[in-house]
């Protein structure tokens, strides 16, 4: 039996305190360009989310209702990739003051999965995960960083 190659998705949602181009979130806006191109160069990036203009995802249309609510959401080869990329890149920044742009969240803002190679997963499909793990909480199908699952669906 051949197995399938999978990679790992992820979304995370923010809900803005101010509008995009208010003064408040101008520091977060300003660097929206270059964190994208550190993410797009960093081992083990796969693919994510942009607008037309192929920067970000800020413009996409998405579930979520709240148009205060902004989208981002890539594909990894593995999870110390992603990891890798969040935490010990500059945009480990903008995770640590996250607070001071985004309103804190009652519902999980962030959601990672398995994908198969190739699959470039969509804003729905991600609503789904992040209501998946608020129901049910961490499984092999939609997890978070505290508990978190391989390919084959064995906790880590």
């Amino acid at each position: 039996m051949k197995i399938e190659k999978m990679h790992l998705a992820q979304v995370n949602v923010a809900q803005m305190k101010e509008p995009l181009d208010s003064p408040l979130l101008a520091e977060f806006v300003h660097f929206l360009g270059p964190i994208n191109e550190l993410a797009e160069k960093h081992p083990g990036f796969v693919w994510r989310l942009k607008d037309e203009e192929g920067t970000s995802a800020t413009s996409i249309e998405t579930p979520f209702t709240d148009d205060m609510v902004i989208i981002n959401m890539s594909v990894w080869e593995s999870i110390n990739q992603l990891r890798q990329f969040v935490y010990h890149t500059a945009h480990s920044y903008f995770v640590r003051n996250g607070k001071q742009w985004f309103e804190r969240m009652e519902k999980p803002h962030l959601v990672l999965w398995w994908v198969p190679a190739g699959h470039a997963p969509t804003p729905e499909e991600a609503a789904e995960k992040l209501e998946l793990l608020d129901a049910q909480g961490p499984g092999p199908a939609a997890f978070n960083w505290r508990q978190m699952y391989d390919a084959a669906g064995e906790e880590l």
